[in-house]
């Protein structure tokens, strides 16, 4: 066992790892990461009750701006369910209070960074989309308002993370749900009932967002008592911020690159044509799906692995990673064949245009294999973040971008397939390179 040196340390207990305590931790988090596309959703869905089509092109632009911004710096969640899990493993309790004020405090000053430069994103963002005038218009209006939700969106990432590192994921959970019934009921009062427009919706989610993470962080000051209690010292410790910023900026770094990806699957496809842009689109709904129900796994892992370090609990550590894979595998082969047997289905009622459907079904083999190509990649994305092997993390993630964009130079010849096979390719070199990484990096974590 590690020594422990707070003096609010307690005596360590072994971790327990079962089947069981996996999936009661992935079940709430598969529902909390579902509910979070829900935000934009909402306020598209509720807009659309006006009937003005540049107001719902406004809301949805803007909903996928946010998305692309906001997912960003979702290295917040990440990073500080990791050191929170270790600190919880080592019964470290005033580290677990103190990584959980350092996380705010980044939150704010992100959010506040982004707010001060949220003139030259809209500058960059807006004409990048060509979108009509009306529609644009709406857009900026949209994004001034929600842009000052950037502090307390990035403050949930870290209650949401903190929680999930403490084990407490169906408190997680109804936060999450709470963030969204509170955001449909505004969006309905101030845009449906008075009359608000897209300045609503704003409004609606903004007040949400604000609302979840004032909740949030009274359920974490009742956790310990009512009240903090760690000294300014230890929270603005040099050497522990210097760690918590590198574990964040490892993670952006791997964010930004697996986003990269994914936008240049998206222009590639835009540019062989509107019937293959759009059949891409519809079949990538599918991968994202998928995503959110291995990322509960991905999340389970986080926190039994990062547990285990900080516990300094090698048994318990290889039985966390042998259970989460067991349990990703399952569950990607389950959602491959789901797709394979039903994707024509979903894919007629997504879409009634017959060249769309015949394009998408030609490519739904390639979508149908990408959860099973993609398990291991989120399963170790939650083993090296408990672990915070984040920059062995974000250097496999590079190999796997320059992978990616290697076989879609061979192939770019075979046009949409050659796209996809990189895609699965991508998602198939993230997975392999973190699993035999593994074997290296874990006995070096124990002094092995």
């Amino acid at each position: 066992m590690t020594a422990i040196s707070s003096p609010e340390s307690t005596v360590v207990r072994p971790v327990a790892v079962s089947h069981r305590i996996v999936f009661g931790i992935a079940a709430p988090m598969t529902l909390a990461h579902l509910s979070t596309p829900l935000l934009g959703l909402v306020d598209t869905t509720v807009i659309g009750q006006i009937g003005d089509a540049a107001l719902i092109g406004a809301v949805a632009l803007s909903a996928v701006l946010f998305d692309f911004l906001f997912w960003g710096f979702g290295f917040l969640r990440m990073g500080t369910a990791g050191l929170t899990a270790q600190a919880l493993g080592a019964g470290d309790k005033l580290e677990q209070r103190a990584v959980f004020l350092r996380a705010l405090v980044m939150a704010a000053v992100l959010g506040l960074a982004l707010i001060a430069l949220h003139g030259l994103i809209a500058t960059v963002a807006f004409p990048f989309f060509e979108a009509s005038p009306a529609v644009t218009d709406a857009a900026r209006l949209y994004f001034a308002i929600r842009i000052w939700s950037a502090p307390f969106a990035f403050g949930n990432y870290a209650v949401l993370g903190w929680l999930i590192g403490m084990g407490r994921t169906t408190t997680g959970l109804f936060l999450q749900i709470g963030i969204n019934i509170v955001n449909i009921l505004l969006c309905v009062l101030f845009t449906l009932g008075m009359g608000w427009g897209v300045a609503g919706t704003a409004w609606a989610t903004l007040l949400a967002e604000t609302g979840g993470v004032l909740v949030g962080v009274v359920v974490v000051a009742l956790h310990f008592g009512g009240e903090f209690g760690v000294p300014r010292a230890l929270v603005f410790d040099r050497a522990k911020f210097i760690r918590m910023a590198a574990v964040n900026r490892d993670i952006m770094v791997r964010t930004v690159a697996l986003l990269a990806a994914f936008v240049f699957f998206s222009r590639e496809g835009a540019k062989a044509g509107d019937t293959t842009l759009a059949a891409n689109a519809i079949l990538n709904n599918f991968f994202l799906i998928g995503g959110y129900f291995l990322d509960g796994i991905a999340t389970a892992a986080e926190q039994l692995c990062g547990r285990s370090i900080g516990a300094n609990n090698r048994p318990s550590f290889e039985a966390a990673v042998r259970y989460s894979v067991f349990w990703s595998l399952v569950l990607a082969v389950a959602m491959s064949l789901l797709l394979f047997a039903a994707g024509g289905a979903f894919i007629d009622f997504m879409t009634t245009s017959a060249p769309v459907r015949e394009e998408a079904r030609l490519f739904l083999p390639f979508a149908a294999v990408t959860p099973l190509a993609g398990a291991l990649a989120f399963t170790f994305d939650g083993v090296y973040v408990g672990a915070t092997w984040n920059s062995a993390m974000r250097n496999l993630m590079l190999v796997a971008l320059a992978c990616f964009f290697a076989v879609w130079w061979l192939l770019q010849s075979w046009g949409n397939t050659g796209l996809w096979i990189a895609l699965v390719s991508f998602l198939v070199a993230r997975g392999a390179s973190q699993a035999i990484a593994y074997f290296r990096l874990m006995p070096k974590a124990f002094g092995g």
